[in-house]
């Protein structure tokens, strides 16, 4: 399996380099060591924020904090003075992630839409969830309730641990190995049943067939505990001060292990990106032989 997880020296951001696209847009995790010590840009907690840095902040009703593209906090417990905190931290990372995505992979710019920035204080080992929502399970980024039809999902990661301990990732296969692997097991997609789970407002609005199949494919790769085990795949430990990027929908990924991280979401248009025929979208098509939107 070619190298998954491709290194990238901060001071070398911002040249436009074209391998670092085509890895990105392929689905691989670009890898950003010094994120968190590079001069003005990167990312570090202030001093005052060191108080937010306890998993008891996180009201237990939320997975994790989360700062809205309008502004709006969830998910922390405390008086209005801890909630400014919390905002101004967030809002302080999602301005440099979004930095390093302007200098990194400049043509998305006008195009990229905001997604929601989060804070994750909780121990990673200990989460207990049901196996579709277990995410220490290798799978690709599909929701439920929320369809894109195709919309890319970008994201920015970082490790603000103070304790020097590692946000452990395992990193699969290409996209398109782990398609031809499951697709064949796949539930077809039923027209009247996605209209009825819309109506019904299990969906917020209409599931495509391209929904419904990286839906599936999510599903899939979590249930079959032999491939999570067997398939082609890396382990790394991402350390704290360091930062990766990703398109979630297309890399295969599980975390393994970790405490204290921050990622914002950005969405874009699979037509927007550089190489149109790398996304999920345009790999699906191809292998189905139909349209999927």
């Amino acid at each position: 399996m070619d190298n998954q997880i491709v290194e990238i020296d901060m001071a070398d951001v911002g040249h436009g380099n074209p391998a670092w696209i085509a890895a990105l847009e392929a689905g691989k995790v670009l890898y950003f060591p010094d994120f968190g010590s590079y001069g003005k840009a990167g990312f570090a907690p202030q001093k005052e924020e060191l108080a937010l840095f306890r998993e008891d902040i996180r009201d237990p009703k939320v997975r994790n904090i989360s700062l809205s593209p309008g502004g709006d906090l969830k998910g922390v417990v405390g008086d209005d003075a801890t909630k400014a905190l919390a905002a101004g931290m967030i809002g302080r990372f999602r301005a440099e992630a979004e930095a390093l995505i302007g200098n990194l992979v400049p043509r998305y710019g006008e195009h990229l839409r905001r997604g929601a920035t989060s804070f994750r204080p909780s121990v990673v080992q200990n989460r207990v969830q049901s196996w579709r929502a277990d995410d220490r399970r290798m799978h690709v980024d599909a929701f439920p309730s929320r369809p894109n039809r195709g919309e890319r999902l970008l994201r920015i990661f970082t490790n603000v641990n103070l304790e020097g301990e590692p946000r452990v990732w395992r990193v699969g296969e290409p996209f398109e190995d782990v398609a031809k692997r499951f697709l064949p097991k796949l539930k077809p997609y039923v027209g009247w049943q996605a209209k009825a789970l819309n109506m019904l407002g299990v969906t917020k609005s209409l599931r495509s067939e391209y929904d419904h199949l990286m839906l599936q494919l999510h599903d899939a790769m979590k249930a079959d505990l032999d491939y999570q085990k067997s398939a082609p795949q890396v382990t790394f430990g991402f350390p704290p001060g360091c930062a990766w990027v990703c398109f979630s929908d297309q890399a295969s990924h599980a975390v393994m292990a970790g405490q204290y991280m921050m990622e914002h979401t950005l969405q874009l248009s699979p037509m927007q990106q550089y190489d149109k025929e790398s996304s999920p979208l345009a790999i699906l098509t191809r292998l189905q032989g139909h349209a999927l939107v």
